[in-house]
């Protein structure tokens, strides 16, 4: 028991000197006359009070210090402390900090974000955690650099449209505070035959939308941006005040009406048929199941039990006749799912799944009838592409929905000829392809001049022929504006002088003299036989074999421009008109919930700053 006692006493005597010899090592460091040991794994600060761990290494403590009390240190050891030691941070800079607040305005119109974001205190704490040194610019300031975007890229998409023919395209919106905008887009081909959109303006509409108002909204952006005269037409949809807006009383350029929207009044003319009853019937039972968690949550056990694909059902929507595609296509993929909820008494009441079941002939309707959607939701795809050419493929896709897919064939069941024969009259008629005014149209000029399409295949040859005789008359209107142009510019300069023969005469005179030396060496008929190559021109170019169908006409032409020169001007001009007015649809599709939602954050005048960066970005 002594022996025992006597070896307790010795390990504790070891550990006391120990202890000391550790404490005398520690305090050979200078963090010691800040820090005194709480235990042996254990230091606090005697700055702060600050409990930290400490293993026989003075690290953590010397980092301690470093960051939250280098201005102490500083001032101990008689030295001046810097900015950031002052202020207990690195400082942010000048360079770093500019970076910053670019990408702060970046991320502003990028994300449609209300420009007091900067003001919101998640905001000031995320960026003073990511970077303490930074001094957060106020909205003031955003604004500010905002503006000067603004200004600038504006300036920039001005020296661009200098010598530009363009094609305009329009669109009205109203949000949820039912405050009315109008937006204006610009489409061009550049040198280099790269087709090119921009936003011209998103302006707040206060007065009513008559015709004569939306056409001076049209005629001031137009002027404001130096467009008068080199604007070929305007694409719009088809309500009453837009479409007289664009009447040759009231502007310079040609009316197209949006093809995606005359599309869609064909086809809701179709659904006027038996098939409303389905669409009817269909959204029903959709409704249904979107606002019943019970039948949602056993669609879904249903969809894995009988290992079908976990996907929601699809309402349909009014001002988008796709969505009765996707419906009916969604409905027909998970029928058995649906109909095994509908059985089931447990999610689905019996007088409830009596109401929503749908008939067999209504089930077998969707499944006939969903090819010929396809195809004109395929149409309509094509032709709202807003890099490619889309116009001169109006035609094309028109008399091939008219004379080929909406076409009543023997398999066809009566309900299917009927929509057929209903969306085919209507879109014959809202076409208006039996016209004689036809070939005169923009789309049919650019279809002309798509080496594509120039063999006008879907004409009979009667018609085919008076659309190459127009477009060899518009190709001869668009040299004599030339000239003309050329020659208002030469008087323009009328009493400027030149050096003629060792004397000074009037520019008109000298003008006058090379004239008469170019009819002696050229001949009197010149300019007749200039004419001739215009035809020669024309008629080489229909000859040319086409490309393949899939190709990009803009590409054939940048290749071929040489070889047809005033074709290629033309085509530059009229192949920049969309075939839709989806580029101003897409303005708003993109900037309607910000602006809805946060509407009381931004004024018109930003909501314009904001869609001209975004979309010109």
């Amino acid at each position: 028991m002594r022996d025992n006692e006597r070896g307790r006493l010795r390990r504790r005597q070891q550990q006391r000197r120990k202890s000391t010899q550790r404490m005398r090592r520690t305090k050979r460091s200078a963090v010691w006359s800040h820090f005194t040991l709480v235990n042996d794994n254990d230091a606090k600060c005697t700055i702060c009070g600050s409990i930290l761990k400490y293993n026989k290494s003075t690290t953590s403590l010397n980092y301690h210090l470093s960051t939250s009390h280098s201005a102490v240190l500083q001032t101990a050891s008689g030295t001046q402390p810097t900015i950031a030691m002052a202020l207990g941070r690195r400082v942010c800079d000048s360079t770093k900090a500019e970076g910053i607040t670019q990408r702060i305005c970046n991320m502003v119109t990028t994300d449609m974000l209300p420009i007091n974001v900067v003001e919101g205190q998640g905001f000031q704490e995320l960026i003073k955690y990511v970077e303490p040194g930074y001094n957060i610019p106020s909205r003031t300031t955003i604004t500010t650099r905002l503006e000067a975007s603004y200004a600038k890229k504006k300036t920039e998409l001005r020296t661009q449209l200098a010598t530009a023919n363009v094609a305009l395209t329009t669109d009205c919106w109203t949000s949820l505070t039912t405050e009315s905008y109008i937006t204006v887009t610009c489409h061009y081909i550049e040198p280099d035959w790269r087709v090119k959109s921009a936003v011209l303006l998103t302006e707040s509409i206060t007065v009513r939308h008559t015709a004569d108002n939306l056409a001076d909204k049209l005629n001031q952006a137009v002027e404001t941006w130096g467009l008068t005269g080199r604007v070929v037409a305007c694409v719009h949809d088809n309500a009453r005040n837009i479409v007289s807006a664009n009447s040759p009383t009231r502007v310079n350029w040609h009316s197209v009406p949006c093809f995606a929207h005359t599309l869609q009044l064909a086809i809701n003319d179709g659904f006027t048929t038996y098939i409303n009853r389905v669409i009817i019937a269909a959204s029903r039972l959709v409704q249904h199941f979107n606002h019943s968690s019970l039948a949602n949550i056993a669609l879904k056990a249903k969809q894995q039990q009988m290992q079908l694909p976990s996907h929601k059902l699809i309402q349909s929507c009014k001002t988008r006749w796709n969505s009765v595609s996707e419906m009916f296509n969604r409905l027909t993929e998970q029928r058995w799912a649906v109909s095994a909820v509908l059985s089931d008494r447990t999610v689905t009441k019996l007088s409830d799944a009596r109401t929503l079941e749908l008939r067999d002939e209504y089930w077998q309707l969707m499944e006939d009838v969903a090819p010929v959607l396809e195809t004109l939701k395929c149409a309509t795809t094509v032709m709202s592409a807003e890099t490619e050419v889309s116009v001169s493929d109006t035609y094309p896709i028109t008399f091939s929905l008219i004379n080929v897919h909406l076409k009543t064939d023997e398999e066809d069941t009566s309900k299917v000829g009927e929509f057929k024969s209903r969306v085919c009259t209507s879109l014959s008629e809202r076409m208006k392809i039996a016209s004689d005014d036809l070939m005169s149209t923009p789309p049919m000029i650019a279809t002309m001049l798509d080496p594509r399409h120039k063999h006008l295949g879907f004409l009979t040859p009667p018609r085919r022929v008076t659309a190459h005789a127009k477009l060899l008359e518009v190709l001869a209107e668009t040299e004599a504006e030339a000239e003309c142009k050329s020659a208002t510019s030469a008087d323009a300069i009328g009493g400027q002088q030149e050096l003629v023969g060792g004397r000074a005469v009037p520019v008109q005179a000298a003008g006058l003299q090379r004239r008469s030396a170019y009819a002696l060496l050229m001949g009197e008929n010149y300019t007749t036989r200039s004419t001739n190559d215009v035809e020669k021109e024309v008629d080489s170019f229909l000859k040319d074999p086409p490309p393949l169908l899939d190709s990009s006409p803009t590409t054939w032409w940048k290749v071929n421009e040489g070889r047809f020169p005033r074709l290629a001007n033309l085509a530059r001009k009229y192949l920049a008109i969309p075939g839709t007015s989806v580029p101003s649809e897409r303005v708003f599709s993109a900037a309607g919930l910000t602006v809805n939602r946060l509407r009381t954050r931004l004024t018109p005048d930003h909501v314009d700053l904001l869609i001209f960066l975004n979309k010109n970005r």
